[in-house]
């Protein structure tokens, strides 16, 4: 079973699509590689059609526990404080924001896409103007009637349907396919926003390409030193 999506299929999901806002999504979601609640949080104003850009903002959340009597940081498994000792009954959740922004380059067709329909719909705010739900369901749709079946996942094995994100890890095979040296991923990692290289590394696991060159020079070599 396959584990990722290949560039011709996600043209078939886009021919597939009932309107220009659904094919526009999913261009976008491939085409910049980002995240689905990135790209429904794309506005009119955050295009640069001058410089063919446009600006990602993410803001991520996430809950920190602290031990109540003395502030120190605890993990969820943590049962005593580590610090001042005593049992940990209600630890305190403080919610934590980042907020990070990055300007991506963006192929002159879905440009031009991009341009079409905020002129057709006067768009002034957000772009799509749908919810994650929504989204989600338009991803999948379009994958069934181009007749595109589950994917593995790399990981496990387990099949799991197309979706947004799906898009996401299309657009990083086939960087890594196309260059996976270091300032490939680097450059990977700064399209992606990942704060860990770790994460970004990944992909080349799920490419396969280092682990089949790597093989097939083990063959090549014995062959040469046979001969």
């Amino acid at each position: 079973m396959k584990v990722y999506l290949e560039r011709h299929e996600i043209e078939q999901m886009e021919e597939q699509a009932t309107c220009l806002r659904d094919k526009l999504l999913i261009r976008v979601l491939f085409h910049l590689g980002c995240r689905v609640s990135e790209a429904l949080a794309l506005t009119a104003e955050d295009v640069d059609f001058a410089q063919g850009t446009v600006t990602i903002q993410h803001l991520k959340s996430r809950l920190r526990l602290l031990c109540l009597n003395c502030q120190t940081r605890l993990g969820k498994s943590h049962i005593f404080c580590p610090k001042c000792g005593i049992e940990v009954h209600e630890p305190v959740a403080t919610a934590l924001e980042s907020k990070r922004q990055r300007t991506l380059p963006l192929d002159p067709e879905t440009l031009e896409m991009l341009r079409d329909f905020i002129h057709r719909d006067g768009t002034k705010g957000l772009i799509f103007r749908i919810n994650r739900h929504r989204a989600w369901q338009i991803i999948r749709d379009c994958a069934q009637r181009a007749g595109l079946g589950e994917l593995a996942n790399p990981e496990t094995g387990r099949k799991r349907g197309i979706s947004p994100h799906r898009l996401r890890d299309a657009f990083a095979v086939m960087a890594v396919q196309s260059d996976d040296s270091t300032d490939g991923i680097r450059m990977l990692q700064e399209q992606f926003g990942h704060t860990d290289i770790g994460t970004t590394m990944r992909y080349r696991k799920v490419a396969g390409r280092e682990l089949k060159d790597w093989y097939q020079k083990l063959w090549t070599k014995r062959e040469t030193d046979s001969g």
